[in-house]
């Protein structure tokens, strides 16, 4: 098996195909994967910035909680008016192969009405999984990239957003997660994107450094590959097989629409049909003003306001232009510029030749 694992790194090295991506690149191991945690906490110290306890009463009942633990028994008749503790939510990512004792970071958000987070700390939160295990416990100082000030008249001034946070290795791992890696005789590689032409050629590659039947295309996400059991030999096996270089499959033909803010993608594999297309836009612009009317001097009539409205048409001359068969997207976009047609037009036309069926692509409106 060590053999096998130099003879895969030689063959890695030796040839690499032009355009090729790393394997590690387009694919991921199967089981190996992060898994995301979540908790509820307080932020203390805090310069008058936290919650108006008034407005956020779930802050009050866990300052009762925490201190109860604490032997501080707080009457119920009082309300304490606190305004450096904010309640939060403390998010983490907890990577694959994560070992108790480890320090991992975490992001902290403020859940009430807290105008900023700057200068506080965290105190002790533990963070659960899915399953409602503990599997680290956050605490510490925060880090605020944004701050806002604000006036007694209500005016108020923020830079990127106050209430929230990062605390770097501000949690500790206390429980690992279970996967099945090691547990079968071979992995199971998922591309990142659907393909079955890349599936295909991930395994005949695969196939063509080690040998036929070492690796096999199950649909266009999962190739299986055969692996050594023993955690010594997979290991490096698993970083050899990553390596390897292969010419991933073309993308399908897309065009991608995000109607809110009008941008455009347009893939290099887009193509149109013979198709002639004519645009032009019609601008609509009403005025509304007020006119005085006032009586003669010493006369008995009173001032009065009167509403003006104009309304003004205009349509600019509409240009027509014409797609050729096989139109790739440089002269789709060559076409389109000369008519001096803007963004919110471009889709416009895009979205009527998909209509005509002259457009060789998906659309996609997000």
């Amino acid at each position: 098996m060590h053999k096998l694992i130099a003879t895969l790194l030689l063959a890695t090295l030796a040839a690499v195909p032009a355009h090729a991506e790393r394997v590690k690149d387009l694919a991921s191991v199967a089981g190996v994967r992060s898994n995301q945690l979540i908790g509820y906490g307080l932020v203390v110290g805090l310069d008058g910035t936290g919650d108006q306890t008034s407005q956020a009463p779930f802050t009050i009942q866990s300052i009762r909680t925490m201190l109860a633990k604490f032997g501080v028994t707080i009457p119920d008749n009082v309300n304490p008016q606190l305004k450096n503790v904010a309640a939060v939510t403390v998010t983490a990512d907890l990577p694959p192969f994560a070992k108790a004792g480890q320090s991992i970071d975490v992001t902290v958000a403020s859940i009430g009405n807290a105008q900023s987070l700057r200068g506080g700390t965290l105190i002790m939160t533990p963070l659960r999984g899915a399953d409602g295990q503990v599997y680290a416990i956050a605490q510490g100082s925060m880090i605020v990239s944004g701050f806002g000030v604000s006036g007694k008249d209500g005016s108020r001034i923020a830079v990127n957003v106050p209430s929230g946070g990062r605390i770097p290795n501000g949690a500790t791992v206390e429980r690992e997660v279970g996967n099945s890696f090691g547990t079968e005789p071979f992995v199971m590689l998922n591309l990142h994107t659907p393909d079955f032409s890349t599936a295909a050629r991930l395994a005949d590659g695969v196939n063509h450094l080690l040998g036929p039947g070492t690796a096999e295309a199950i649909d266009a996400v999962s190739v299986r590959v055969a692996a050594p059991k023993e955690p010594g030999q997979r290991t490096p096996y698993l970083a050899a097989l990553e390596e390897i270089d292969i010419q991933p499959g073309d993308a399908p033909a897309r065009v991608i629409v995000n109607s809110r803010t009008g941008t455009v993608v347009i893939g290099n594999r887009v193509q149109v049909r013979p198709a002639a297309v004519a645009h032009g836009s019609l601008s609509v612009t009403i005025t509304e003003r007020v006119d005085v009317s006032q009586p003669n001097p010493f006369g008995r009539g009173e001032t009065v306001g009167v509403q003006r409205s104009e309304l003004d048409v205009s349509q600019p001359e509409a240009r027509m232009f014409v797609f050729d068969a096989g139109v790739n997207l440089d002269e789709i976009v060559r076409a389109v510029n000369q008519v001096g047609a803007a963004p919110g037009d471009l889709v416009a036309i895009l979205e009527a030749l998909k209509a005509a069926g002259a457009l060789r692509a998906e659309l996609i409106v997000i």
